[in-house]
């Protein structure tokens, strides 16, 4: 069973977050100011972009089939990182209405105003959609579970409620850019969020956080984030996690939610997309310094997991 000591974040290899997050680009986003009075209650159904949910004022309830309903505060997020359909109200089982049927102020390119309910109380939320470049191969989102709860983030992060405000302002004055702004700002807060869970309490012993957080595993996780085109295998990660092969394979396994072997393939079809989308190199150039034999034998695993010929990134 997994614990947390006041140490657990301190002793996270060096910059394993950072290795992650770098990578983890958004490529659209889609934002929303709300203004909300009692009663009054939404479904958003699920959608391939994540979802978060900033509580600026007063309070409301989230549901989800996995978790059931979680009270949020001012101040708390909720990030959906795989756009689980879920339902937030001002009371717990109070009537909603379908998020396409309430009527939303467009008052940008994907920015929009909503205001909604019965007159009572106000809640103000902001409410974004972020679609992640090649979602379906990046580790991290793969392997967070469905809710991302972060409580009290303006407590613990000063700057967050800050860049949120200026996300605000760009949904109310409209400005020239508005929407390359918001995806840079939205960057900063899904890292944000990211982090603030990562430094949490948390008692899972399975899953990303749980690896990253277990010092023998984190350290084989970090060097593979760091050099992945090393002819890894399970000796010489085991060797890294000072552990015997058979043991650091069943832990690895049982942790993580998949072997060694395809962890360290999925990272390496992730960098390649990153690569032939920033840096323009030919699928012989990815294919080298990715540690493939050959084009072929990279081209038949990235189109086994990604899904497209890797030439389909680079046009």
């Amino acid at each position: 069973m997994l614990s947390r000591s006041s140490d657990d974040v301190e002793n996270l290899p060096p910059d394993m977050l950072s290795e992650v997050l770098r990578d983890l680009r958004i490529s659209g986003v889609s934002y929303g100011r709300c203004e909300l009075t009692h009663p009054w209650g939404i479904d958003f159904p699920p959608q391939s972009p994540a979802r978060f949910h900033f509580v600026a004022s007063g309070c409301c309830w989230l549901y989800s089939a996995d978790l059931g309903w979680m009270r949020l505060e001012a101040g708390d997020v909720a990030l959906l990182p795989h756009g689980a359909g879920h339902a937030i109200a001002d009371a717990v089982r109070g009537p909603t209405r379908p998020l396409n049927e309430i009527p939303l102020e467009q008052i940008g390119d994907k920015i929009y105003r909503m205001s909604s309910g019965g007159g009572g109380a106000t809640s103000l939320l902001f409410c974004c959609s972020v679609s992640f470049e090649e979602p379906s191969i990046h580790p991290l989102l793969e392997l967070m579970p469905s809710v991302l709860l972060v409580r009290g983030v303006a407590t613990d992060d000063a700057t967050l409620p800050l860049i949120l405000e200026a996300m605000a302002s760009e949904v109310m004055t409209q400005r020239v850019g508005a929407a390359t702004v918001l995806t840079r700002l939205a960057d900063v807060v899904i890292a944000r969020i990211i982090r603030a869970w990562v430094e949490a309490p948390h008692a899972e012993t399975t899953g990303w956080l749980a690896a990253i957080r277990d010092p023998k595993l984190g350290a084989a996780l970090a060097a593979i984030h760091r050099d992945p085109g090393h002819p890894w295998s399970v000796e010489s990660l085991a060797a890294i996690a000072q552990t015997s092969r058979s043991i650091f394979s069943e832990r690895f396994t049982g942790t993580v939610g998949m072997s060694p072997a395809r962890y360290l393939a999925r990272w390496r079809m992730h960098v390649a997309s990153v690569w032939f989308r920033s840096e323009r190199l030919t699928v012989a150039q990815v294919a080298e310094r990715l540690g493939y034999e050959s084009e072929a034998s990279f081209s038949r695993a990235f189109k086994r997991l990604v899904g497209v010929p890797p030439g389909t990134l680079r046009r």
